[in-house]
């Protein structure tokens, strides 16, 4: 049945439709072609913008999903309609789903322009074209992405479909920008919101491979790699604990580990990272069974060395600062001695650590949900933490108003406030402190802050701001 393509001379918010059409340039391929309308119109200007998809992403989910397409609208201001074009995905098996990053091909991107104008012009409003004259801005899609490949497709009861995938991504040298070094890494995506990435871990090849020889998807076998932080705000998390460094040294040099809480697990990199790096008694609340098993699976995960709740985790913080019982959450060590539920729901724990968002595909991603920031949830995580303790979370404002109203409620509970920066334009830090610690040792002597500054990058460490 032919496209009837009156129906695209006006903007109705949110509506997304795909077809296909004949390929211009290559008779024996087809064009996807998918029109979404932003589900915001804040002005009569109406502007409507393409993107080409690369080739051989045509299958990812950010180009073949309306969530995708969505969140590539969103970060685009001021869009009216995005259109994306590219060729008509092929099911191929996961494990051959492998996409090479190629130089561009300027001269072949502008005679496809040149041979779709009509039917771009076809798919604008009215009102874009204006004195007769069509002129339509296309966007470019750039990531660091130089090649990847599809381990598994699962789907968690609360989280949805799910991928794991390894991928090689651009690296420099830090000493010389212009030398390329080989970074391999892996990562979680979810379906509902495919352009962010779960959770990344950095993996390195099995020895006796010659480096030049590796390829993704190869026969090379790689490992999860839980001595380092690659995901990019994870690292300024870990650096807010310098801010607790003499209480955390006194702890350990009077033969105590210090206890960390992680709200959110996902693939388990920063439970790792506490566990290995720091000797921290580690315990983890995630709500989903199915990311776990990834996490265990593909990222890591030892429980045998982490403790490990399934529930959900402001309702397991609300429990433990209320004293209640443990009977509600799963645990999933595999040694039922390992873990006693008594020890921890009377603990005080030195750091809690929030790592959780609220997806919502048609406003995009924040964190921390707004549950998080109710009265009586920050006086349960004051409740539980120690007189010199911390609270460490991962902030992605929405709005200015949000951030503000969330920087007033901590106020209300705890004695310092400090933020970092992430400098992504996207995440900030917020580290909520209880009491200072009066410590005679001085920084030099603290060997918990000389092991910080060795394994995070100094220039966290030195930006930390008091708000």
């Amino acid at each position: 049945m032919a496209l009837d393509v009156t129906i695209f001379e006006t903007i109705i918010p949110s509506r997304f439709l795909s077809f296909t059409v004949p390929h211009p340039t290559l008779h024996t391929h087809l064009l996807r072609v998918a029109v979404l309308d932003s589900p915001i119109q804040t002005s009569d200007s109406l502007i409507v913008a393409a993107l080409f998809v690369p080739e051989n992403r045509e299958s990812d989910w950010i180009f073949s999903t309306e969530s995708g397409h969505l969140q590539l609208l969103l970060s685009s201001p001021g869009i009216s309609r995005l259109i994306l074009i590219g060729k008509n995905p092929i099911n191929v098996p996961d494990s051959l789903m492998i996409s090479h990053k190629r130089d561009k091909d300027t001269q072949f991107v502008k005679n496809l322009e040149n041979s779709l104008k009509p039917l771009l012009i076809a798919l604008s409003p009215k009102l874009s074209v204006k004195n007769g004259i069509f002129d339509m801005p296309f966007l470019h899609y750039e990531d660091n992405l130089i090649c990847s490949v599809v381990l598994e497709r699962s789907v968690g009861v609360l989280v949805g479909e799910m991928l794991v995938e390894d991928v090689e991504i651009e690296s420099h040298s830090e000493l010389d920008d212009n030398c390329r070094e080989r970074e391999f890494r892996r990562r979680m995506r979810f379906k509902r919101m495919p352009n962010l990435i779960q959770t990344e871990i950095r993996i390195v090849p099995e020895p006796d491979f010659v480096l030049d020889r590796i390829r993704i998807g190869g026969k090379v076998q790689f490992r999860p790699d839980t001595g380092v932080l690659v995901h990019p705000y994870l690292i300024p998390m870990v650096s807010g604990l310098s801010l607790v460094g003499p209480h955390i040294e006194d702890r350990i040099q009077n033969g105590y580990k210090p206890k960390a809480l992680c709200l959110g697990v996902g693939g388990g990199a920063l439970l790792s990272f506490l566990r290995s790096q720091f000797g921290f008694e580690v315990f983890g609340v995630e709500m989903d069974e199915e990311v776990l098993r990834v996490a265990r699976q593909y990222f890591g995960l030892q429980e045998c060395e982490i403790q490990i709740f399934v529930g959900d985790a402001i309702q397991y913080l609300e429990t433990i600062a209320s004293g209640g019982s443990s009977s509600n959450f799963v645990s999933c060590s595999d040694e039922e001695d390992h873990l006693n539920h008594a020890t921890v729901f009377n603990t005080k724990f030195d750091v809690i650590m929030v790592d959780l968002d609220s997806c919502d595909a048609m406003s995009g991603i924040s964190a921390p949900p707004m549950e998080l920031i109710q009265s009586h949830i920050l006086f349960a995580a004051s409740s539980v933490l120690c007189d010199f303790g911390i609270l460490i979370i991962n902030v992605i404002p929405p709005s200015r108003p949000f951030y503000d109203t969330l920087i007033h409620k901590f106020r209300e509970f705890f004695n310092e406030l400090y933020e970092i920066d992430v400098g992504n334009g996207e995440n900030f830090v917020l580290v909520a402190k209880m009491l200072p610690f009066p410590s005679s040792v001085s920084e030099s002597q603290n060997t918990f802050l000389k092991k910080l500054r060795e394994v995070v990058l100094g220039k966290y460490l030195d930006s930390i701001r008091k708000i």
